[in-house]
């Protein structure tokens, strides 16, 4: 194995669920150079990968594509803050978790909806009343102390989080 793809890998390996150009980021690596070992570590399984969001983030091979979901969805600093609401009330309405976290509910639901697409939540109706619970709390709350969003991802989410409020402050 070459020495950039050892880096590659060690890079991934030290911080799962990183996304590809957080890779060429980190390792001062050019983008080509990066598809080119990726790929190669993929077809050799020395590395996974999943689709979430419209990002493509990679893993060591030890993950359960259950636990690779959560990764990617917890490096997000919103889908963080929901699902740390979500384990201190167990289940919560869409509108307080809005409300508590004083993000806009459009932003809240898109949240949800992902960590339900991935079986990391699901919905629970009480009459007309509907709630959210999570389905793996002792999974996400064990990936909670380990993950951390990096700061473009953390200035993304402030970002979207900023258009949703205007937004929602104008209709």
């Amino acid at each position: 194995m070459t020495e950039t793809r050892q880096r590659v890998r060690s890079h991934v390996e030290s911080n799962p669920g990183v996304h590809f150009n957080a890779v060429s980021r980190a390792l001062d690596i050019a983008t080509g150079q990066t598809q080119y070992h990726v790929r190669r570590l993929l077809k050799d399984g020395a590395l996974d990968s999943l689709e979430v969001c419209g990002r493509t983030h990679y893993f060591p091979t030890e993950y359960s594509e259950t636990e690779q979901a959560a990764i990617a969805l917890l490096r997000r600093e919103t889908t963080r803050e929901l699902v740390v609401l979500l384990l201190d009330h167990e289940t919560d309405r869409p509108e307080e978790l809005a409300e508590t976290a004083d993000i806009a509910r459009s932003t809240v639901e898109w949240h949800l909806s992902n960590l339900i697409e991935h079986g990391l939540a699901e919905k629970v109706r009480e009459g007309r009343r509907v709630s959210v619970r999570v389905t793996e709390p002792e999974l996400l709350s064990e990936l909670l102390v380990e993950i951390d969003p990096s700061l473009p991802d953390r200035l993304v989410d402030r970002f979207s989080r900023l258009v949703d409020s205007l937004l929602e402050q104008s209709g």
